[in-house]
């Protein structure tokens, strides 16, 4: 009686593990100097305090613009616009700290020009739109108006 051989002997010979996945990697292969070795950290996304402080600390931008954004969503339930202006300009701090602080931990998640891009924007765009919105809108831009009457005529 022989021994059945082994997952990785399968492999090497083309048996039935190379149908699920191994088979495809062989003709498939990524050059060694193309290979990615390790997933970087971002740029600027080391801790904002050493290993001894508690994860809190370590996070604290992260934590503040999550805690701005709850806040607001909690707000929204008294006054929406209120409640949507907060979460703008909680979206808009995180750009402030983002572009301000060398070291923002998990608030980096792209480079810094996207994120603050990113968060910059999405912010300007809340906060423009709930100034906006209706009943009686706070803000009035005249262009937007005629766009919208000239789409829905």
């Amino acid at each position: 009686m022989t021994a059945r051989p082994d997952r990785r002997e399968r492999e090497r010979r083309g048996g039935r593990s190379a149908v699920s996945g191994v088979a495809w990697r062989k003709r498939w292969r990524v050059p060694e100097r193309y290979r990615t070795r390790s997933t970087a950290r971002p740029e600027g996304g080391g801790r904002t305090a050493g290993w001894d402080a508690p994860a809190p600390i370590r996070q604290w931008p992260l934590l503040v613009v999550l805690a701005t954004t709850l806040a607001g969503l909690l707000l929204t339930l008294a006054d929406f616009r209120v409640g949507l202006l907060v979460v703008g300009c909680g979206l808009l701090a995180g750009a402030a700290l983002r572009a301000w602080l060398p070291a923002v931990g998990m608030l980096a998640v792209r480079s810094r020009f996207t994120d603050i891009v990113t968060y910059g924007l999405l912010g300007t765009v809340v906060v423009l739109l709930t100034l906006m919105a209706e009943p009686s809108p706070w803000l009035e831009v005249p262009f937007l108006n005629d766009i919208l009457r000239f789409s829905v005529d």
